[in-house]
């Protein structure tokens, strides 16, 4: 079983050994949650100021974030669904800003590769339709992400 992830990383910051870990712990998610093998996805490593770039123009908030998804599988107004097609399902974007990621690794005390985990995790989660609206939603969300880092390896 595994994912098709495609990994970019526009900082060039990453290690090839953090880019091998995160494809790791998202193919372990999709285990986890019983993800179609062959499923796809895109992560975006961007700089701080790109990702308030993208949350002012797709979320209205004029300010910087750690991560962003955009989930295809979400119906906008207008789309139709295609079924009975034989494609791989497409889960949609995940992107994280680098610096933020560095800067809450240090302000929670855990690695850089925890919190990077934590905010693909968090947005894979996203990509499958969690959310953390309703402080229901929220507990389950939350309790998955940190089943899926502990039993992966990412404790805090």
């Amino acid at each position: 079983m595994s994912l098709s992830i495609d990994l970019i990383d526009e900082t060039n910051q990453l290690s090839e050994k953090e880019m091998d870990e995160m494809n790791a712990l998202l193919n372990y998610a999709a285990a986890y949650e019983k993800v179609e093998s062959e499923s796809e996805l895109s992560i975006t490593i961007v700089s701080s100021e790109k990702i308030r770039e993208i949350n002012k123009e797709y979320r209205n908030k004029d300010a910087v974030t750690d991560v962003i998804s955009f989930a295809m599988e979400e119906m906008g107004e207008g789309e139709m669904e295609l079924v009975g097609l034989d494609m791989p399902r497409i889960l949609g974007d995940i992107i994280i800003s680098v610096e933020r990621a560095k800067e809450q690794a240090e302000e929670y005390g855990h690695s850089f590769t925890r919190e990077l985990g934590f905010l693909a995790v968090h947005g894979f989660l996203h990509l499958l339709g969690y959310d953390h609206e309703t402080k229901e939603d929220e507990i389950e969300m939350f309790s998955r992400q940190k089943v899926i880092l502990d039993e992966f390896g990412l404790q805090r």
